[in-house]
Parts: C-alpha cells; sequence; structure tokens
C-alpha cells in the first residue's frame, strides 16, 4: 500500500467488562479509519478509553463487538494463534514502561522479536544494528537497560519495535516518565521514523507537544470519539461542513 490509502477502519466499536450491574462499557462506538503514513494522537481524559482502544487496535485485546478491519479485512474473523501471526509481522508497541529485559543488552533487546520469529539471526543482528544507529544509539548498543537513561530505554523499545518493520506502530504515553528535553527528543524520532520509514503512527498521550507534532487529533470522550474519527477526503469533508 501507499500513503494516503486506506489502511485500517474500525466500525461501531464497542467493549465492556463485567456482566450485569458489574459491567462497564468502556468503548461505546467508535468508528475511526486511518490511512497509510498518517500520524495520529489519540487524546482526553483519564478512562477515556484511549489505552483500550489501543490494545484492540493492536489486536492485544478483542472487542465486544463491531470490526477493526486492516488492509480491508475482519482481523478478529481470525483465531488467536493466526491473530498473533498478524500481530507480530504487522504491528509494532511502544509503551510508557519499556519493558526491556534487564539481563540482556540493548542489541539483544532489539533482536529479540525477530529471534522469537525464527527470523535468520545474522539478518536480524543487522537490521538491529542499523535501527539502534537510526536511534542514536550506536554507541550504546553492548549496554544493558541499567546502564543507560531512561530516555536511551525508550529509544532502545522503539527499535525493537522496528524490528520486524511494522506497518503501524503503536505507542502508549511514550514520553509520560521523560523530562520535557527528552521527550522532545523522542517526539523528533517518532516523526522522523514516519517520515523516512512509512510507518503509520498512533500515540496516546498526555504530551500537547507531542500531540501537536501529529497529523491528525482524535478526541475521546467517555468511551466515544468527540472528533477526529474521519481520515483522507471524507475527514476533508467533515471538516469543511463543520
Amino acid at each position: 500500500m501507499s500513503r494516503g490509502e486506506l489502511l485500517l477502519e474500525v466500525t461501531a466499536l464497542h467493549k465492556s467488562y463485567g456482566t450485569g450491574h458489574a459491567r462497564v462499557d468502556v468503548l461505546k462506538g467508535i468508528d475511526l479509519r486511518m490511512t497509510e503514513g498518517e500520524t495520529i494522537a489519540l487524546v482526553g481524559a483519564s478512562g477515556a478509553g484511549k489505552s483500550t482502544l489501543l490494545h484492540i487496535l493492536g489486536t492485544l485485546d478483542r472487542p465486544t463487538s463491531g470490526t477493526v478491519r486492516f488492509g480491508g479485512k475482519d482481523v478478529f474473523a481470525n483465531g488467536d494463534a493466526a491473530l498473533a501471526a498478524f500481530r507480530n509481522r504487522t504491528i509494532g508497541f511502544v509503551f510508557q514502561f519499556h519493558h526491556l529485559l534487564g539481563e540482556f543488552t540493548a542489541l539483544e533487546n532489539v533482536m529479540m522479536p525477530g529471534l522469537i520469529a525464527g527470523n535468520d539471526r545474522k539478518h536480524v543482528r543487522q537490521s538491529a544494528e542499523g535501527l539502534l544507529e537510526d536511534v542514536g544509539l550506536a554507541h550504546r548498543m553492548t549496554h544493558k537497560p541499567g546502564e543507560m537513561s531512561g530516555g536511551e530505554q525508550q529509544r532502545v523499545a522503539i527499535a525493537r519495535a522496528l524490528v520486524l518493520s511494522p506497518r503501524l506502530l503503536l505507542a502508549d504515553e511514550p514520553t509520560g516518565n521523560l523530562d520535557m528535553k527528552t521527550s522532545s527528543g523522542i517526539h523528533e524520532l517518532l516523526a522522523g521514523i514516519n517520515r523516512d520509514k512509512g510507518v503509520t503512527l498512533v500515540v496516546v498521550t498526555h504530551n500537547e507537544l507531542l500531540a501537536g507534532g501529529m497529523g491528525r487529533t482524535v478526541h475521546l470522550v467517555d468511551g466515544r470519539i468527540e472528533d477526529g474519527g474521519a481520515a483522507g477526503p471524507d475527514r476533508g469533508r467533515k471538516r469543511a461542513a463543520s
């Protein structure tokens, strides 16, 4: 697919937890479209459903109802094994807490997804080395997480998320634990990844600077999209009509 083509379409998405009086409706009819190469910020108050939506977009959780189509195909029509395979080859994740393995070096952490996928070790190593160079950590490849700053650890996590060349990169508060200067560096890094690699980027954030740098901002309020759900030509017509 090329930039501007429809990549992902979410229709009438609901997510609830519990049953009866204990039922909690987190997402309440989400409609969202995103195109290849877009950058999107998901913003909203705590409890609005941002992380839940991100987890469903990443197929880490299944919706209660509704569809998520990737490249025109309903991803949740797949069983768990096929869904995991799709996720591993198509989607990269970056979280607020980097979840690096402390006993391994930066290079080994970045290589890990490729090795788990059974890819050729030499090729995985070359890809990991190139990505660590891309994120400015060529001099830190043999260092373990405990020997690196928070910003460096997050850069390693971003490189790890890219090692299998995903088409979609999902980031949940990637600068939440970082100072303003380091956050700015992560913001620039993510923007560069989108520009240079064409990866579609969706970021959950409370960081106004990071959100402002995204191509589109989607506002969630109480489990619903208040603004920003359309993409491409439809989005333009929506703005023109408002």
